[in-house]
């Protein structure tokens, strides 16, 4: 039969023939496993090597070598902006750390800086920076510890020293690790304006800060913070004392040297306690045409801190500006320095008159409350000022 005529090959052919798909899947199979284990293991391989392919006369070259991280020293790279590297929300725009190694040219250009988009990318609430500009400590600490209390956020405190003051205000205190890094100040000198840029200077650096007030150790607020908050961020003017004084002790410390840049007729006298916004601060620190006049010819009897922001803000700001300080002082003993007050002179009196007894014009309309600082209390009249505050300054609301 024909059947029984086959050969055993052909036969085992059949077979063969008959079970291919499935050796094909099998070898399939095997062959994926197989790439798949050697892919890891090369894998492996490369986090310690790398191939290096160089083309040379027409020659291909293939050399190994460890990676960058085995193979390269450490790089040291000059610390990045403090809080710069966190950049969600507004972590990458908060203030730095006060203590920096900025030359004052470096810190004034960083300051100078200006956002084109004026929209902030985040949730921001205006903050009054407060600048005290010191021999020392702030004496009267215990009292601006009660008038900022419980006003976290609204507010930042920056505080420039003499060099040579080693002192440091407790961890629980406000003005804890708010010294900036400063120079000699030397009274009626040019430093005295340089100081003050420096103190603008690092304010600046926090975007959120939208107000700047200049403040001695020697200043009390007559206002809760409230009120005082609600006065600075409200108004639509700055607070420059500038006035046209005749006299030796005005117009006579006017230098012919100064023209053409500053004529006599721009040259203004005034308190050198302010309180500007934010864009006028960028432009006194950004200054290059007026300031320098200055530190060439106001010297002697010329008292830069006196007759620099006032000449400055009348020739370029006028328009803006209320002509008054916010800070009041005693002239009237006479002398080069206002007068001081000691632990007798606190009274209930004497204070309320100062938070109400003058009048004058705040965005276009009379008030009374024309003054919401004071100077020069001495660190003998903080008991009273302490005891006081509570019902005449009115901290507790």
């Amino acid at each position: 039969m024909k059947n029984q005529s086959q050969s055993p090959f052909s036969v085992a052919g059949k077979l063969i023939n008959m079970q291919s798909p499935v050796l094909n899947l099998l070898s399939y199979i095997f062959f994926f496993i197989l790439g798949l284990t050697f892919g890891i293991i090369l894998c492996f391989h490369y986090k310690s090597f790398s191939f290096n392919l160089q083309l040379t006369n027409g020659q291909v070259s293939i050399s190994t070598s460890q990676s960058l991280q085995e193979q390269s020293p450490q790089l040291k790279f000059s610390s990045p902006p403090p809080n710069m590297n966190n950049t969600s929300k507004s972590e990458s725009l908060k203030s730095p750390t006060l203590m920096h190694e900025m030359s004052d040219e470096e810190l004034l250009w960083r300051a100078s800086m200006v956002p084109k988009i004026q929209e902030f990318p985040f949730k921001r609430v205006p903050k009054v920076a407060f600048m005290f500009l010191t021999k020392g400590p702030v004496i009267l600490a215990p009292l601006w510890e009660k008038f900022f209390k419980g006003h976290e956020g609204l507010y930042s405190i920056y505080v420039h020293s003499d060099p040579s003051f080693n002192g440091s205000e407790p961890e629980g205190s406000v003005f804890h690790g708010r010294r900036i890094p400063s120079k000699v100040v030397q009274w009626g000198h040019v430093n005295m304006i340089e100081a003050e840029r420096r103190l603008l200077a690092n304010a600046l650096l926090d975007f959120s800060n939208q107000h700047f007030v200049l403040l001695s150790e020697s200043c009390i607020p007559l206002h809760n913070f409230s009120t005082i908050y609600s006065y600075i961020t409200n108004s639509a003017h700055n607070f420059v004392e500038a006035y046209d004084l005749r006299g030796p002790v005005g117009r006579g410390r006017y230098s012919h040297r100064m023209s053409p840049t500053i004529k006599l007729d721009q040259w203004r006298k005034g308190s050198q306690w302010f309180e500007i916004n934010r864009k006028l601060a960028i432009e006194v620190i950004s200054d290059k045409t007026y300031f320098p006049v200055f530190q060439n010819y106001c010297n002697g009897s010329c008292y830069a801190d006196e007759h620099y922001l006032p000449t400055f803000v009348n020739v370029k700001f006028g328009e803006r500006n209320s002509n008054r300080t916010l800070t009041w002082v005693d002239w009237s003993r006479g002398g080069p320095h206002p007068a001081k007050f000691i632990r007798t002179d606190i009274t209930s009196e004497f204070l309320e008159k100062l938070r109400s007894g003058r009048s004058c014009e705040y965005n276009g309309k009379k008030t009374n409350v024309c003054f919401l600082f004071a100077r020069k209390f001495t660190y003998n009249a903080l008991d009273r000022l302490l005891r006081f505050a509570p019902q005449v300054m009115q901290f507790n609301k």
